[in-house]
């Protein structure tokens, strides 16, 4: 059953409710603590030799305790009470001539799932008070997060060690609002690759793509981007995280779109890959069908308690099967081999998929980039899948030379490719199909509606020529 985001999201973002996971998980550490948790949001910065202030981007640990996006502002929660105070900037005459008047605390409180809304010059006053009134209390905090002008004399402990991981870890598991959250941004997200989709066959250069993309979003109301969007034609889509969007997409095959708004603070993260006048050629035909068969394997076989490196290892298995078929590792290889040698990390050298939520790549994952595996060294999450996360699952194909051609030269992997099939597919460039899921008890709920029927595609492209 799809989300009913629109609904659910009239109500309040419940920060009461991530206070009380976050204070589990700290007493899952340490079980007497008392005491406050305290969060400072991000402060406004001006630009170097100007008087405009740098793009501002709130502090996430301190949006999950309270839902609010604006800056210079402090949070304190009581652990015993469960009270939360929101400490927002007071009114400054001379800033509303030129921006206008601030929240209020009395909108403030109504705003936000707080129980009290002061103003920051109160902050030093507000702490005293609640150290000097709980004796052996502790204050919580993150450290280099703390503003040297705030004081926490009246606490007998500091703690700076607990909070980050608490909501590292709280924040995997995503309340319905939050889900909510993701779900509009793909809703979003949805309409802006299908504009782009459109303009493909008719435009002359990567930019303009992309400009589409940040038009139709901007237009629905989410200004800003989770990440930086992905426009790669022809062999660029061979770049994992390619950035350029510049370059002139005539006489290219296909195009690689990555990229996803934010509402919110919540994130999208979505890619399709399609033909850019509107007809795969016969090898991005084979291509995709290998990596869309890679995902709908992964996609079934998640569900809550799944280990991640099995899916990750389901999708290369899928991929030297269909790698095997097109040639390209050569007839007869065994396909168990294959696997042994990690020679299909040439083809496919990321990890599957990440969290998703406030980040892009979202916090609990515990990757291990050391590991010497190097099949597993990119996977960002590591363990079983719990229920209510979101994961993004996007496997691909890619044809990059400087990643391949190492493995033409070493005897151990260059028996298993036939280079005279391979040479056939530089042009495809990559190909890589990604989607937002939630973890369910039993499978998943997939938020991302962007249409990859590579029939449909082919579709939408050619009658946006029209």
């Amino acid at each position: 059953m799809a989300i009913d985001y629109e609904t659910i999201l009239k109500g309040k973002y419940p920060a009461k409710d991530h206070a009380r996971r976050v204070v589990d998980q700290i007493r899952s550490k340490r079980p007497d603590a008392t005491g406050v948790l305290y969060l400072e949001s991000r402060k406004t910065k001006l630009l170097e030799d100007n008087d405009e202030p740098e793009p501002f981007r709130q502090r996430r640990f301190f949006y999950y305790l309270t839902g609010c996006p604006l800056a210079d502002s402090y949070v304190i929660h009581d652990i015993d009470s469960s009270k939360t105070t929101l400490f927002i900037p007071p009114i400054d005459p001379d800033s509303v001539i030129w921006s206008g008047l601030p929240l209020s605390a009395a909108e403030a409180l109504e705003a936000y799932d707080v129980d009290e809304v002061k103003y920051t010059t109160d902050i030093n006053a507000s702490l005293a008070h609640l150290g000097s009134a709980k004796p052996g209390a502790t204050v919580f905090a993150i450290p280099h997060y703390v503003s040297e002008a705030v004081t926490f004399l009246e606490f007998d402990g500091k703690d700076f060690s607990l909070l980050q991981p608490a909501i590292e870890t709280a924040r995997v598991v995503k309340s319905p609002y939050e889900l909510a959250l993701i779900a509009k941004a793909n809703a979003v997200s949805h309409a802006a690759h299908t504009a782009v989709f459109s303009r493909a066959s008719t435009v002359t250069n990567e930019r303009e793509l992309e400009a589409a993309f940040l038009a139709s979003c901007i237009a629905a109301g989410a200004r800003n981007q989770a990440y930086h969007g992905i426009f790669a034609s022809g062999r660029a889509a061979a770049t994992l995280h390619y950035t350029r969007n510049d370059a002139p997409t005539a006489g290219k095959l296909n195009l690689l779109v990555d990229a996803g708004c934010e509402w919110n603070c919540y994130a999208s993260d979505i890619t399709r890959t399609f033909p850019i006048n509107g007809k795969f050629s016969t090898e991005s035909r084979a291509i995709y069908d290998v990596v869309l068969r890679m995902q709908d394997e992964c996609i079934a076989m998640l569900r809550a308690g799944v280990r991640w490196e099995d899916v990750h290892i389901r999708a290369h298995e899928v991929a030297i099967e269909g790698l095997l078929g097109l040639g390209i590792f050569k007839a007869g290889s065994d396909k168990a081999e294959i696997l042994k040698a990690r020679t299909s990390v040439a083809f496919f050298p990321h990890g599957l998929g990440h969290y998703l939520g406030m980040d892009t790549h979202d916090t609990g994952g515990n990757p291990d980039y050391a590991d010497k595996d190097v099949m597993f060294r990119y996977l960002r999450v590591r363990g079983t899948l719990p229920e209510g996360s979101v994961v993004t699952v996007e496997p691909g194909v890619y044809f990059c030379r400087f990643i391949i051609e190492p493995f033409l030269k070493d005897e151990k992997h260059r028996g298993f490719i036939d280079e005279e099939v391979l040479e056939r597919y530089w042009d495809v460039g990559g190909v890589r199909i990604e989607d937002n899921v939630v973890i369910t008890k039993d499978g998943i709920e997939n938020l991302t509606t962007v249409p990859k029927d590579p029939e449909e595609l082919e579709k939408i492209v050619l009658a946006g020529q029209a």
